[in-house]
């Protein structure tokens, strides 16, 4: 049963138990086995209805479950028989020697054939042992603290003594706002409604046609025939919109195929059907919105699903932006990169700041860092177990399962086939730095990612041993254990809606789960398609899946979240593959690593929209991953390696490393300035922006000996401006009194404008917050000021400044400025 479907059976117990309906309580909390009642036990313990006591515990364990569930058989057992020889009723003694106490005997002969000798005895307490047996009213109190001790301990009723703390009337409250909401979507909603059946849905009739007023805060459920009705709302205020939750998620999930309600606006059928991959690409495009998290709050629990009938538009923060249209040609397709890693790739994450830095894992616990664009390895971690603690000898079979960048670029999380997580930090450079190390799973850790929950940065884990879990990134405490799955987890999706955060869980049996940052268990399960390994991926605002069953069948969905349900089922497996495939997603493209190729869809078309091989040599089902802004594509061979992939943007990307950089007075000239406004030139590309460490110190790319390389590859060449429309106008914000720019240049990180004025003051302008990750002329960016509110300012003299030559310039790392002139 699911979870949204146990926590339903809670709620009738509760209403059940508040009309006094107590035989029927009991017998639904046996049927259900989801809550324990320890009272009633107690109650029938006293009483001496042993039938009714076994009858209710078959509802939660049997005689043979384990050991515990043996024992507490065991002791009732045999305090009714002792009632028995104590009434002198020896046919009713030996029937429940025969017939309940048998089954002991295999388990324990020497206790069946002492039970048995007690029937000699003219009474029992001559028998050493229940020699301070004295009144049945004080032998079952006894025996009643031993079950209790038993029940806590066995495994199978954790989590079924303690009832949810609900509110009072809480099935009551929710029937209440569903007529509130029935009543909303009324065409002609009355006043004051006359509800008189739950049967079906609620409707209001106007006469001849007339529309009445709607109705005023007020419940709807007033002249309900119940004796006491229902409760008021309270700030359950009639028609007042709710936001989606976490649990209206899991609702969806538990019911696949949710019933319709009259009055609801349905999705068009236009968007079910398959459309041309060609149209489909030619359409506008939306940036995603900025880096932001939310966090779930105290009442998201409280909070009631809602149709949304049309789909709202999104307005992204910041300046109004052309959209661009993606086409075929944005797929990463010719191969710009073939490295030799060494062993094989099992893993690949590419920095979320620096697009050609790619990290690596492979088979052989060996994790890389390398920068694609030069094809240089920065760093290399060979496997090493850090911690005497975690009881692990070294072992040639231990492979790295999954590598993975936190958010900021600052730490990486390898998962390794041991029940090891490791967490090292990068700043850049070729020093990885051990943060800590983790004893996570028993049995293999299948996959890692990193979250905020509660502005904490946080690992999430999943492995053999069934579990999910979640970790303090920093110093490695536990913060949540998910208990629920009954097959290993095979991987783990961080998820957000809204204001809530949670988590996907997918096993190998093929169940997914979602669960809140809680110790409340799964929020929601459905069935993966194929029901075995699946990987999930949440691209900002739409959720996909992938996996392979059992037979080698594989499949590529997108799920409605709100239902719960499969959107749309993408087509073009033909060939049952031997492993599980591999997925990714960028942009509004959908690639998966299927037949020694790699196959793209656009997000909106079931239709295959093209297939690569990648000038050959992939293996049957390659891991692949795009970088952040999807112009590269990593691509794992047969031949121990990688292969990456770009588009026009990508090649660019990789040229302008591989090739010199521009010259720094080239780099000056490339901006001029006249008082405050600033003509900018929009490079055609940029590099990536730099590591920054935790102490806010940008460090830059370590000296390397410049590299020959083919002027033809080279990006920076020499163009003539001849037009206006090459140059774009930017206004730059300044708060300081107004001087003249002398001297203005680029930063070495592509990131800033430092300007020198004539009045000695240093100046510097930031795109710290630009989505495009550059300087660009579309988006104005911030004057950096000290927080000690000293300007930079060099020493003058009386000379006059005019006639002063200035000469600013950075050195590479963009941490020293050196200059001359106004002095």
């Amino acid at each position: 049963m699911s979870s949204l479907s146990r926590e339903l059976v809670f709620l009738i117990l509760q209403f059940l138990d508040e009309e006094k309906f107590k035989e029927t309580v009991h017998k639904l909390e046996q049927e259900s086995g989801f809550f324990f009642n320890m009272k009633y036990l107690e109650d029938q313990v006293q009483n001496g209805e042993w039938d009714e006591v076994e009858r209710y515990l078959s509802g939660f364990t049997k005689v043979d479950d384990n050991r515990y569930s043996m024992k507490i058989f065991l002791e009732i057992r045999k305090q009714k028989y002792l009632e028995a020889l104590d009434r002198q009723d020896r046919a009713r003694a030996v029937e429940i020697l025969v017939k309940d106490l048998k089954v002991f005997a295999s388990f324990n002969e020497d206790l069946y054939k002492e039970l048995t000798q007690l029937l000699t005895l003219g009474n029992f307490r001559e028998n050493e042992q229940l020699s301070k047996y004295t009144d049945t009213k004080s032998a079952r109190n006894i025996m009643l603290l031993e079950l209790k001790k038993l029940i806590e301990a066995n495994p199978l009723f954790w989590e079924k003594l303690a009832f949810p703390g609900l509110k009072a009337s809480r099935l009551r409250t929710l029937i209440n706002q569903s007529l509130n909401w029935q009543h909303q979507l009324c065409k002609n909603p009355r006043p004051n409604p006359d509800i008189k059946t739950l049967f079906v849905d609620h409707t209001c009739g106007a006469p001849n046609g007339a529309r009445a007023p709607p109705p005023a805060n007020s419940t709807l459920v007033g002249s309900l025939p119940k004796g006491g009705g229902f409760p008021p709302l309270g700030a359950h205020i009639p028609f007042q919109p709710a936001a989606p939750t976490a649990s209206a998620l899991a609702g969806g999930m538990a019911n696949p195929n949710p019933p319709s309600h009259p009055g609801v606006v349905g999705e068009p059928a236009a968007l079910a059907g398959a459309l041309n991959p060609a149209a489909m690409l030619e359409r506008p495009r939306t940036l995603p919105p900025a880096t932001t998290v939310d966090f779930q709050t105290a009442d998201s629990e409280h909070l009631m699903k809602r149709n949304r009938p049309v789909v709202e538009e999104v307005n992204f923060p910041g300046p109004n932006i052309q959209q661009a249209s993606y086409t075929i040609d944005d797929i990463p397709k010719t191969v710009a990169r073939t490295i030799n890693e060494g062993s094989c790739v099992a893993t690949m994450d590419f920095h979320p700041l620096q697009q050609v830095i790619l990290l690596v894992g492979t088979i052989v616990g060996e994790i890389a860092i390398w920068d694609v664009a030069t094809r240089e390895r920065l760093a290399l971690k060979t496997f090493k177990v850090w911690e005497v603690s975690t009881a692990l000898v070294e072992d040639p079979a231990v492979a790295v399962t999954r590598v993975v960048w936190s958010p900021d670029g600052n730490f990486i999380g390898v998962a390794f086939n041991k029940h090891i997580v490791q967490v090292y930090q990068y700043f850049g450079g070729v020093e990885l730095r051990q943060q800590v190390e983790i004893d996570a799973h028993v049995g293999s850790v299948n996959d890692l990612a990193f979250a905020h929950p509660n502005k904490q940065l946080c690992i999430i884990s999943c492995g053999d041993d069934k579990t999910i879990k979640v970790w303090d990134a920093v110093s490695g405490r536990n913060k949540y254990t998910f208990e629920g799955h009954e097959a290993p987890v095979y991987s783990v999706c961080p998820h957000h809606k809204e204001s809530i955060q949670f988590i996907f869980s997918a096993a190998m049996d093929g169940k997914i789960k979602a669960w809140l940052y809680d110790c409340f268990g799964s929020r929601g399960d459905l069935d993966a398609p194929g029901s075995w390994c699946t990987t999930m991926a949440y691209n900002g605002t739409r959720l996909f899946s992938c996996g392979t069953s059992k037979e080698g069948d594989s499949f590529l969905v997108e799920w409605n979240e709100s239902e719960g349900a499969i959107k749309r089922t993408y087509i073009g497996f033909r060939k049952r593959m031997p492993n599980v495939v591999q997925f990714d997603t960028r942009n509004c493209f959908l690639a998966v690593g299927d037949e020694f190729s790699v196959k793209f869809w656009d997000m909106d078309n079931i239709n295959l929209l093209t297939s690569i091989d990648a000038d050959g040599g992939l293996p049957a089902c390659p891991r692949i991953r795009f970088n952040k802004e999807g112009s590269l594509l990593a691509v794992t061979t047969i031949d121990n390696g990688f292969k990456i992939l770009a588009n026009a943007d990508g090649l660019r990307l990789v040229r302008s490393f591989e090739g010199n950089k521009v010259p720094p007075e080239t780099k000056g000239n490339v901006a001029s300035a006249s008082g405050s406004g600033v003509v900018a030139i929009d490079r055609p590309v940029s590099q990536p922006v730099p590591f920054t460490g935790g102490n806010g110190i940008e460090n830059g790319r370590p000296e390397t000996k410049p590299r020959t390389t083919d002027d033809s590859n080279k990006l920076w060449k020499l163009t003539e401006i001849v037009e206006p429309s090459h140059c774009r106008a930017l206004k730059l914000p300044d708060t300081l009194p107004a001087s003249k720019i002398s001297r203005l240049t680029f930063t070495n990180n592509d990131l800033g404008l430092l300007a020198l004025a004539s009045s000695a003051v240093h100046k510097v302008w930031k795109w710290s917050r630009n989505p495009l990750g550059r300087e660009t002329a579309s988006f104005p960016p911030q004057l950096a000021q000290p927080s000690s509110g000293i300007l930079m300012t060099n020493d003058t003299t009386e000379n006059n400044p005019e006639e002063a030559v200035p000469c600013i310039t950075l050195s590479k790392n963009d941490s020293y400025v050196m200059l001359e002139g106004c002095s």
